[in-house]
């Protein structure tokens, strides 16, 4: 444990680095940054490998007993270098750096009634953490990201997942693959898009599920679409013909709560 000082100390400019995907790419890295969201990453047992801490930026008193349960080696900064390597407006004074993990269809394993979460190349890391942080509250049992146009290791979607990004399984895979996989095992695919007939509160959600969700754009690809089980969508009663897709996801995920809870 030792004190950084240095606006130009090399750790720094290395963690600093990391908001870009090339090189969290090429390192496999990633930042955590926030008291909640470490958390999160060291109570579901992922390994953090350094953490910059500031106490003067400290917003609690638990975050001594944080760095202390984390076994990562433990960097102080002072305030301005804090700054430099935060990405956030208002740290708290804490910013770790661990190892990325990759899971894949082969490590999902099914409960008797599955839901799960498709997300499909969603292109901002707010959204994406998002929803991850509404699977989450709505007891989802894994996200499926399908061909991804952002990383799950933004730091963005760390921020806005709250950490949740640590509390369920989130799969990388590609979309050919995860058909064939939830065809397979009779997981019905329910396609949210402003397009269809049926609305969400009028299908059968209860029995083993996939929500489906698209790029914010477009919505979801023409193959999903095509292999839907069910098509479903949000009545809209004023001027927008649309909603955000992570608030589509949200109403989506607890209806399915709704239905399994009757």
């Amino acid at each position: 444990m030792y004190k950084i000082t240095s606006l130009q100390n090399p750790r720094i400019k290395d963690a600093v680095k990391l908001r870009e995907r090339r090189e969290r790419d090429k390192t496999d890295l990633f930042l955590i940054e926030g008291y909640r969201e470490l958390k999160r990453a060291i109570d579901a047992g992922r390994k953090v490998q350094s953490i910059f801490y500031c106490p003067e930026l400290f917003l609690g008193s638990n975050e001594r007993q944080l760095l202390e349960q984390s076994g990562a080696d433990l960097v102080h900064c002072t305030e301005e270098v804090f700054a430099k390597v935060s990405y956030r407006d208002r740290p708290d004074g804490l910013l770790g750096i661990a190892p990325q993990m990759h899971l894949t269809l082969d490590d999902l394993k099914l409960k008797k009634n599955p839901f799960l979460v498709i997300a499909e190349s969603i292109e901002k890391p707010g959204n994406l953490g998002t929803i991850l942080r509404s699977c989450d509250a709505a007891g989802v049992d894994a996200v499926i990201v399908c061909d991804p146009t952002t990383d799950i290791h933004n730091p963005n979607v760390v921020r806005s997942s709250v950490g949740t990004l640590f509390t369920l399984p989130v799969l990388e895979a590609e979309g050919a693959k995860t058909l064939a996989f939830l065809k397979e095992r009779g997981i019905s695919i329910v396609a949210a898009t402003p397009h269809a007939k049926e609305e969400f509160t009028r299908v059968d959600l209860s029995g083993p599920v996939a929500i489906a969700v698209g790029t914010e754009q477009y919505g979801l690809s023409e193959a999903w679409m095509k292999e839907a089980d069910l098509s479903v969508q949000i009545p809209m009663f004023g001027v927008a013909d649309s909603l955000n897709v992570a608030s589509a996801t949200t109403l989506m995920l607890y209806e399915v709560v709704r239905q399994r809870r009757v």
